[in-house]
């Protein structure tokens, strides 16, 4: 399997396009802080469930990419947060942005608890 076929990876790639679409209507004043830190955020998350799954040999260092995956995926949700709180988001587009991120951290996790699942050897 390659790590593009990995849900995890499929979700966060979704939300991080959904993410660039939304993210064009912010103010230009908002362009090198919150536009590039949320587009930057969410497109790590899949940057690095690509890493982990290329370190599956080394299940710490799998746990720890999967780690750096979820930790991202934390930022964006700030960010996400931050963009609805100065009304760049609707209430909406909020709800929606926020149930993905959610679910792709509930994916990021099932892969660090059950690696196994993903070709990480127990050795």
């Amino acid at each position: 399997m390659d790590y593009k076929e990995l849900l995890a990876f499929k979700k966060g790639f979704e939300l991080a396009m959904n993410i660039f679409y939304v993210s064009k209507n912010f103010p230009k004043e908002e362009r090198y802080s919150l536009t590039d830190q949320i587009r930057r955020s969410s497109r790590s998350v899949c940057a690095s469930i690509a890493e982990s799954y290329r370190k599956r040999i080394y299940p710490a260092h799998f746990k720890s990419k999967l780690s750096d995956a979820d930790m991202e995926n934390s930022e964006t949700s700030v960010w996400l947060d931050f963009a609805h709180a100065c009304e760049y988001l609707s209430d909406e587009t909020y709800f929606e942005l926020t149930q993905k991120s959610n679910e792709v951290g509930k994916l990021i996790n099932y892969m660090i608890f059950n690696p196994s699942k993903f070709g990480v050897s127990s050795k």
